[in-house]
């Protein structure tokens, strides 16, 4: 396990499971290119009683003729068994099991599972069977269901309601990395970036591990990401968005034209906007959004005091964002963008949009740089009446005070001058007008390098650099 970085939950859980003395079903699953197979391969050194891959878009006869003939080269059989039907596979499986003399726990791994539940294929219930009938009956199974596919894990497994209800005894959900730990993949890779450079990059390509393998060291960080998106209509990360979303979900379409609407304001819309704007309503949006959230594309952030029926949903994929302001809405052509567009208006304005949500994903980080680790909060966003001002991050503390956080991305220290403290000022009365809070009330920065002029305005009560933001926590 010397190549995993992170994870450290995930492994404290799979150790667990291993020294238990019961059977075990483990379900991993989480966002395309997370690193869900690499997690298991690593963990397990790519050594398995029984492991097994779908097949994407392939039909029954063909998913079995696979699985025969894995079967086939793990048992080392003669001849490839006759297999005709899930039951059949399974009971196969557990033959070929029992075979085994070792007491030791038997894993068992079945990769992209979801593609393996065809139309009318009988899966589920046979894996239903093999694991109530015999495998959690034995104790000493580690049974790896995985997939990207997380609406059909969640509905099909999770919560299904069947011979599987309650069954699983391990949840394992694999979410992006955090700067800390890009920070890790890209000096054990050999990049010798400093952390504005590797901000950059994530702002780009968040913390989605595959994406930082496809980089070329040898190249700057302009000239990688012209290369991942620009270079021509076939460049890796260009063609990387339609099969993003295909691949997770079924009647994807949909799915992408919420992700439409998302990317039309920053500041993301209510389920209402969002139901307006689609014509998608009832409990169909309600699935949709809840499996976006679960695959780390949206994140749902209630107004101030606002509750449940006041959720402002916003992308938050940053390689989805990137994809939809420079590649689906303007197709540009020149196969060195980046690098003639960095320090352009356009360019500048995404970065501060996107260190915005690099913040906002990294709220345990700024809890620990303010000190307050340990103190109950609730994160929110506000917005006037009027509309004519907002607040993207507003903290409420248990301790009665409530931040309104200010985020500043900026190649020096950040400046303010005497019109934006009054600005702020009157920002500050507004919220304290409209919202009544008997709390005290004050603003928190968040700059790559700290504001120049902090000790000259008495608005500045608290100061986060980058450096914060890549706290190891």
């Amino acid at each position: 396990m010397k190549s995993l970085i992170g994870r450290h939950k995930e492994i404290y859980e799979l150790d667990r499971c291993m020294q238990s003395d019961r059977s075990e079903f483990v379900i991993v699953y989480g966002r395309r290119r997370v690193g869900k197979t690499f997690l298991i391969n690593e963990y397990f050194n790519n050594t398995f009683t029984f492991r097994f891959v779908g097949t994407r878009n392939a039909d029954l006869e063909t998913q079995l003729e696979n699985f025969a003939s894995t079967l086939k080269e793990y048992s080392n059989a003669p001849f490839v068994p006759k297999i005709k039907s899930w039951f059949d596979a399974f009971d196969a499986l557990k033959k070929y099991i029992k075979s085994l003399k070792t007491k030791k726990k038997k894993v068992i791994f079945f990769d992209e599972m979801p593609w393996m539940d065809t139309h009318k294929s009988g899966f589920v219930s046979a894996l239903e069977y093999f694991w109530n009938s015999w495998a959690d009956q034995t104790g000493n199974i580690v049974f790896i269901a995985c997939g990207s596919a997380t609406s059909w894990i969640v509905d099909k497994i999770i919560k299904n309601r069947g011979g599987l209800y309650c069954r699983t005894t391990a949840h394992i959900y694999l979410r992006p990395f955090t700067l800390a730990e890009t920070e890790q993949l890209c000096n054990a890779t050999g990049f010798n970036w400093d952390r504005f450079q590797i901000a950059q990059a994530y702002m780009v390509l968040g913390g989605v591990p595959y994406y930082y393998t496809l980089l070329n060291n040898k190249l700057s960080l302009a000239q990688n990401i012209d290369a991942l998106f620009f270079s021509s209509k076939n460049a890796p990360l260009r063609v990387e968005f339609s099969e993003l979303f295909a691949s997770l979900f079924s009647n994807y379409e949909k799915y992408l034209a919420v992700i439409d609407v998302l990317s039309e304001r920053r500041e993301g819309f209510t389920r209402t906007e969002i139901s307006e704007k689609t014509s998608i309503v009832g409990t169909g949006l309600t699935t949709m959004l809840e499996n976006l959230e679960r695959c780390d594309f949206i994140v749902g952030y209630s107004g101030y005091k606002g509750g449940k029926n006041n959720i402002i949903y916003r992308l938050c994929d940053f390689y989805t964002l990137f994809y939809y302001h420079f590649i689906e809405k303007h197709r540009f052509k020149d196969t060195a963008f980046w690098e003639k567009s960095l320090d352009k208006p356009v360019v500048t304005s995404w970065q501060g949009f996107s260190f915005e949500l690099v913040c906002l994903l990294h709220l345990d980080q700024i809890k620990n740089a303010l000190g307050i680790s340990g103190i109950a909060t609730c994160s929110t966003t506000w917005r006037s009446k009027d509309r004519t001002s907002q607040v993207d991050l507003v903290i409420e503390r248990a301790d009665r005070i409530v931040n309104l956080v200010e985020i500043k991305f900026s190649k020096n220290q950040y400046v303010i001058t005497s019109e934006y403290d009054l600005k702020l000022r009157d920002r500050m009365g507004m919220f304290k007008y409209e919202t009544k809070t008997r709390y005290g009330v004050n603003y928190i920065f968040i700059t790559t390098y700290g504001v120049k002029n902090a000790n000259g305005y008495s608005i500045v009560g608290a100061n986060i650099t980058l450096d914060d933001l890549f706290a190891n926590l």
